[in-house]
């Protein structure tokens, strides 16, 4: 690691709390070159000089570091497993549900878990926590409000009955909204929930660090309650669930054992 990123990653630290040595340091050196070039900033030094001065900057920055990619369903075959199999496991002997988005970004995974809650299980008590590091998408989820791009993988039927449309744009139904709590949270640093039923991690920890990662793991098994059940994103399997005290359920399925 050159002086000079490792100085720039040091004062973020400092600054935001958010410490990219736990992230893989080539993606994301390449990531926030990119952008600090595309700013017009010669090196790091300068590049941190305006982000403390900007607030427009630093949101910028915090995005991009904060990785905000996700759909509605994404990946539906996946999402009829959780509706067909894994929520039915769930709640043969219980008829409450706690369940957890982690690094929820902008909102559609949820709300996503939302209208199947809804939708396919209305009589279970559900209970959905959504959190993420980075409070400008929190704020656009909390909204609710997205483009028709967002919605392609979800069931029209769920399209149709749970959003209205306006100028182009979806409007999550307050319905949907209303059972959703967002809260912030740093995978790496805050406490985690207990007795979680459903953990949703997708996506999400294939830019961190192995030791990062097995962090994470170790506390995401710790959160859930017993025979509670993990679902990470495809390009996430975990090789050896059983260092965790999981065990495969179904494809990028984990459940405590």
């Amino acid at each position: 690691m050159s002086e000079e990123y490792a100085q720039f990653i040091t004062r973020i630290k400092q600054k935001l709390g958010i410490d990219l040595t736990y992230y893989k340091e080539a993606q994301m050196k390449r990531r926030l070159t990119s952008l600090r070039e595309k700013r017009g900033y010669r090196d790091f030094f300068t590049y941190y000089s305006a982000l403390i001065q900007n607030n427009n900057l630093m949101d910028e920055f915090v995005d991009r570091i904060t990785i905000n990619v996700s759909e509605f369903y994404r990946n539906p075959k996946r999402w009829d497993v959780l509706k067909n199999d894994v929520i039915p496991t769930l709640v043969k002997n219980k008829d409450k549900l706690s369940i957890w988005s982690a690094a929820c970004s902008t909102g559609e995974e949820p709300y996503s878990i939302s209208m199947l809650m809804n939708e396919y299980f209305p009589s279970v008590n559900t209970s959905i926590l959504a959190s993420d590091i980075d409070d400008n998408v929190l704020n656009k989820a909390k909204q609710g409000i997205y483009s028709e791009q967002s919605l392609k993988d979800l069931p029209n039927h769920l399209k149709n009955k749970y959003f209205t449309t306006q100028n182009g744009l979806y409007y999550v139904d307050s319905s949907i909204k209303r059972k959703v709590r967002f809260k912030k949270h740093d995978l790496l640093r805050d406490n985690y929930p207990n007795h979680i039923d459903l953990i949703l991690c997708r996506n999400v920890l294939i830019y961190f660090t192995d030791p990062a990662k097995d962090k994470i793991y170790n506390n995401f098994s710790s959160s859930l309650s017993p025979e509670g059940v993990l679902f990470v994103g495809s390009t996430e399997q975990i090789f050896n669930p059983s260092q965790y005290g999981l065990q495969l359920l179904d494809t990028f399925f984990y459940q405590k054992k």
